[in-house]
């Protein structure tokens, strides 16, 4: 990369997980040089092991494929973007029944080569301890931003940080499961045989249920309250919700009939294939903060699981956000400062997806207004468009993270459907209004003529 020439467009994007590494490709793709910031493998968070960029630290799972669940339609739409995340989901998948997984290890490896051979992209492997204070800069940190940086960014948003504790789910090594017991099979046969079954009696189940109640588990820091994401919440603390909020939750054996007697057992612990080799997998639904002894303890009750050797335990880790109705524009910038934009899990959005998804679109409205240039929004009735619009929308007061959901999709006019017919509208509806936007984008960020700066976006 020719490093020397300081007269062209440039920006900054501090961290280089999903988000970061989108917004850095996407501007770069757009003709901007980038200064990409990753402080690994100098300083590790908590969660992370891997040197790797776009490292995935819970579950290797990007949820749901088919266009009825909204994320499904998320990454439909960042595909047809040529966005960097969906060629190395595509490129490393591996059988997930009607879920996207991806090899964890082969992802991340297909995207820091990608970052590190793009010409316009230079690649710093160390730590900024504060938002540089000059220039356009894409904050894209994690929900595991360091204590320096996340000071510094309190200071900048002029708002009291949020948080919760994200917890994450144990890795077992296939060959330890006993497949005597155990079985691989999709929920009602869909998607052939993708997971690994272990069945439970009901009083396995409810001796479980005690063990979890009872078990160890590493506390909370004193002066901080554990407030948990409700889509990852630890299963010890869905035991505490009452004895059967897991048999109707993660360990619901509906459709899953054992092969030895042909019935369906009182509940069942559901393992999914986490690398390509199918030699890891995760326990679904089984994130905790148990002690590491006691996960060992306990997982091993399991039936098929006595003898499990596990080769990532669970863990909890807090995940800082910022309160982005009160402190971000449409664009993804900062309200006192439009130099800062933010991008991913820090701006609270949830899960995978919506990360690279928030970091796509940062990429995009930086190098816009890096180049002078007008950067359309996508429409409100596409994934992209309803996950700023709950960024932008929501209430400040309660202001929480959120995956993507149809929820957040403006409603369809007409004659009333019925759920399924009504959410595959909406991706209908979504992917039909995503070219034209994105084609406007093209035309506006790339070709045409710079333009004046765009009014500031009122709240």
């Amino acid at each position: 990369m020719n490093q020397d020439n300081r007269t062209e467009p440039r920006i900054t994007v501090i961290g280089a997980g999903l988000a970061g590494c989108e917004a850095a490709w996407q501007a770069a793709e757009l003709g901007l040089r980038v200064t990409l910031h990753e402080m690994k493998p100098h300083r590790f968070s908590p969660a992370h092991q891997s040197p790797q960029l776009a490292e995935l630290v819970c579950s290797n799972s990007l949820r749901g494929a088919g266009m009825n669940n909204a994320v499904g339609c998320l990454k439909e739409e960042l595909r047809r973007c040529a966005a960097l995340f969906m060629q190395a989901a595509d490129a490393t998948a591996v059988p997930a029944g009607g879920a996207l997984a991806v090899d964890r290890e082969a992802f991340s490896d297909f995207i820091t080569e990608r970052i590190s051979d793009h010409p316009r992209i230079e690649l710093q492997r160390s730590e900024l301890a504060c938002v540089p204070a000059e220039g356009t800069t894409i904050v894209a940190s994690g929900p595991l931003t360091s204590d320096a940086l996340a000071a510094d960014i309190a200071r900048i948003t002029g708002s009291e940080h949020l948080y919760f504790y994200d917890a994450i789910a144990p890795i077992i090594e296939a060959d330890s499961i006993d497949f005597g017991i155990a079985w691989k099979a999709s929920r009602y046969g869909r998607g052939g045989d993708d997971y690994v079954n272990c069945p439970l009696s009901r009083d396995e189940y409810f001796a479980f249920i005690e063990a979890l109640k009872t078990a160890e588990k590493v506390p909370g820091k004193d002066f901080e309250k554990v407030i948990h994401f409700e889509g990852c919440m630890p299963v010890e603390e869905m035991a505490e919700r009452g004895d059967m909020t897991l048999a109707f939750g993660p360990m619901k054996p509906v459709g899953l009939p054992d092969p030895r007697t042909g019935r369906e057992p009182f509940a069942v612990v559901q393992l999914r294939q986490d690398n390509l080799h199918a030699t890891l997998f995760n326990m679904v639904g089984f994130q905790t903060k148990l002690t590491w002894p006691e996960q060992r303890r306990i997982f091993r009750t399991i039936p098929g699981l006595q003898n499990a050797r596990f080769a990532r335990l669970g863990s909890m880790h807090r995940n800082t956000f910022i309160n982005a109705p009160s402190c971000l524009d449409q664009r993804l910038r900062l309200e006192t400062d439009p130099r800062l934009f933010f991008a991913g899990q820090i701006t609270g959005v949830e899960g995978y997806v919506e990360s690279a998804a928030c970091g796509f679109l940062a990429g995009l409205f930086a190098a816009a207004q890096q180049l002078g240039r007008s950067s359309p929004l996508p429409p409100a009735t596409t994934a992209l468009g309803a996950l700023l619009g709950h960024l932008f929308h929501s209430s400040p007061e309660d202001f929480q993270p959120m995956n993507i959901n149809y929820g957040l999709f403006p409603s369809l006019e007409g004659r009333k459907r019925k759920r399924a017919e009504r959410r595959l509208a909406m991706a209908e509806r979504a992917l039909q209004d995503l070219e034209p936007w994105r084609q406007s984008v093209l035309a506006h960020i790339s070709d045409l003529p710079a333009l004046p700066q765009e009014p500031r976006d009122e709240a």
